[in-house]
């Protein structure tokens, strides 16, 4: 079973739509793009997140073959689409509103 979405990420796409880009200077992690709400669940069935990185939920990318994951507290990771296990999360973020907070707008 997927986590829920946390409710910043409902919100932000209500206010902004989906954000294509980059977050400022240096900061993790790189390009972000983010899945519509209405895709979340069929990209997640692609990926087979359920399968390979059970807790977590993906709501986007990095271009580069990682994916933007929520788990149970809401805490952003990346993890690699070769080789999804969780062991494997590494942090970005405490929280969405985290993450966007470094969203180049």
């Amino acid at each position: 079973m997927l986590p829920p979405i946390p409710q910043q990420y409902v919100e932000y796409l209500s206010s902004n739509g989906a954000f294509e880009g980059f977050t400022h200077g240096d900061a993790e992690p790189g390009y972000v793009a983010l899945w519509p709400l209405d895709k979340l669940a069929d990209y997640n069935a692609d990926v087979e997140i359920e399968v390979y990185a059970p807790g977590f939920i993906a709501f986007g990318g990095n271009g580069g073959g990682e994916l933007l994951v929520f788990d149970a507290s809401g805490a952003v990771f990346m993890l690699p689409m070769i080789g999804m296990e969780p062991q494997y999360a590494m942090p970005v973020a405490d929280s969405f509103q985290g993450l966007a907070a470094r969203f180049q707008t």
